[in-house]
């Protein structure tokens, strides 16, 4: 039985893994799982995804059930904008090469069905994966992740399919792991080395004697090299607590801002009050109406961010963002039609100022990105009293 060049065939006690390294977005790959499935007739086949991503993929109307107003209450706008980035950069890539991002992944769902093979999701769920690679990073990494996904959202930059074969080749693959660790280490074990040992052990507790295992080429180098050892798979899935100084810190801010105002008035008889105040009000209203305004959000909401954010940095429990993010989502009344329309339009800035789903979620970010900064700002103009 020939297969290609990017199978890998393991064994181990009777039982035989293949393991199919794909690029996301590509043709050849596609037809590459064809092919091994259909040669293979295997008893089970294994993919790279969860059950969340399984069902994204397989339901084209999943953006239309999106409720707006639960997105901003349950404090999910960022990762909601997290996953509009990353697949509008697949989807453009995807379009330019005409493949759908996921396809040989929904190949391997087709295939498996019509040669009779069971189909196991062996990918640790997403929650946990961004969960945990989000807890391992630094405040600055963080920054760091944001910009460096930022770039993908609004690169116009083409790839060609040669491009595209060339992350499927081992040698060229390892220098970019190699590189990505020593970049950015804290990223790399949770979100590729964790899962390279999630992806191998799941598919290795898949039944069956004959297993073909479709992942990304990046994933291959990982598993192969944890074939046959033990893993607790429950313990991948933990979500590590945020450490004890994060929650505090949501405190400590409200509470050195009413020091400062208490001990200001108290030590000059009141006479630093009014000036204290303004110190505190200014930055956090401008910063966050001035956020709010770059994002596009409407004149009510500029105002509400002005008069809110002041207000919400001294209350841990809420944010600016949820304030402003509801009203907005109040007067612009997103439909069906726009939540329909996201995959097309946010695959470019014009299309996310242009959806009134994603303009939403935006001024939200914003707002809150602001009245985060305007606080920290107002913070340091109120230390000076403390000293004086």
């Amino acid at each position: 039985m020939e297969l290609g060049p990017n199978v890998t065939v393991l064994e181990r006690d009777g039982r035989t893994i293949y393991l199919v390294g794909t690029a996301h977005i590509s043709q050849r790959s596609v037809e590459d799982v064809r092919r091994t499935i259909e040669a293979v007739r295997p008893d089970t086949v294994c993919i790279e995804l969860d059950s969340t991503r399984f069902e994204a993929m397989s339901d084209p109307d999943r953006w239309r059930k999106l409720d707006i107003f639960q997105v901003i209450r349950q404090k999910k706008v960022l990762f909601v904008m997290a996953q509009l980035a990353l697949s509008g950069y697949q989807r453009r890539l995807g379009e330019a090469l005409g493949v759908q991002p996921g396809a040989e992944m929904m190949e391997a769902v087709t295939v498996a069905e019509e040669v009779g093979a069971e189909l196991a999701l062996v990918d640790r769920d997403i929650q946990a994966t961004l969960k945990r690679t989000w807890r391992n990073l630094g405040f600055f990494d963080k920054l760091k992740v944001m910009g460096a996904m930022s770039g993908g959202f609004f690169s116009r930059e083409e790839i060609s399919e040669e491009d595209l074969e060339k992350l499927k080749d081992r040698d060229h693959l390892s220098d970019m792991m190699e590189a990505f660790a020593q970049e950015l280490p804290q990223v790399k074990g949770p979100l590729i080395d964790e899962r390279d040992e999630y992806l191998m052990a799941s598919t290795e507790a898949a039944p069956g004697k004959t297993l073909v295992s479709v992942v990304g080429a990046g994933h291959v180098p990982g598993m192969i090299k944890r074939f046959g050892k033990p893993a607790d798979l429950e313990a991948l899935k933990v979500i590590p607590p945020p450490a004890k100084w994060v929650g505090l810190l949501k405190w400590i801010i409200p509470a050195l801002v009413m020091a400062a105002f208490y001990y200001g008035y108290t030590k000059h008889d009141g006479e630093n009050l009014q000036t204290m105040l303004l110190g505190w009000i200014i930055p956090n209203s401008v910063l966050a109406a001035l956020f709010t305004a770059i994002a596009g959000g409407k004149l009510l909401s500029v105002l509400a961010a002005f008069i809110a954010s002041p207000i919400t940095s001294l209350n841990p429990t809420i944010g600016a963002g949820i304030v402003v993010g509801l009203l907005e989502a109040w007067l612009r009344k997103p439909t069906v039609e726009d939540c329909e329309a996201i995959p097309d339009e946010a695959t470019s800035l014009k299309g996310v100022y242009k959806n009134r789903f994603t303009r939403v979620l935006l001024v939200a970010l914003a707002a809150n990105l602001g009245s985060a900064l305007g606080a920290y700002v107002g913070l340091g103009l109120l230390v000076p009293y403390f000293l004086k």
